[in-house]
């Protein structure tokens, strides 16, 4: 047998590529658009945020029963993908907005002290939402809160 033939292309001999040099070019390639697809998908994910889909806008959500809240009781639920706090107080449930009004932090029932805290500076609100103290410069928004037999329903905002 021969060997194979050298070509001449512009005064520069030339071998023709082997299966290993082959699969080191595929391999070469596969790899380098591997690593621009990582590289690219979060960047692109982040320019392009996914669509939130809602239930309905402004549709009643059931959040608890009544026996998860006895009188001087309150939680966190999500009420269309906001965060609402619903209080058991003397006068009946309430539901107001859980995100404080200064900086955005999630507040708490706080069971000892019967009042709605924030932890991010202190601030306390009473069970209708006013600022008692702390920095918050307006009280938190209410929702309308329906008890229809043992289940708590809150109408929840756009």
């Amino acid at each position: 047998m021969s060997e194979p033939m050298k070509q001449r292309e512009g005064g520069m001999m030339q071998e023709p590529v082997s299966r290993r040099g082959l699969l080191k070019y595929i391999l070469l390639g596969f790899s380098t658009i591997a690593t621009a697809v990582g590289v690219l998908t979060p960047i692109i994910a982040y320019l392009w945020p996914p669509r939130r889909v809602t239930g309905q806008a402004g549709g009643r959500v059931a959040v608890a029963s009544t026996a998860d809240l006895p009188v001087n009781k309150g939680a966190v639920y999500s009420v269309n993908n906001k965060p609402v706090i619903v209080i058991h107080a003397e006068d009946g449930f309430k539901a107001l907005s859980a995100t404080c009004t200064h900086l955005g932090c999630i507040v708490f029932w706080n069971e000892q002290r019967s009042v709605i805290a924030c932890p991010c500076h202190e601030a306390y609100f009473n069970t209708n939402g006013m600022v008692i103290s702390g920095p918050p410069p307006s009280p938190l928004p209410p929702y309308r809160v329906q008890v229809e037999g043992d289940q708590i329903y809150v109408e929840g905002a756009s």
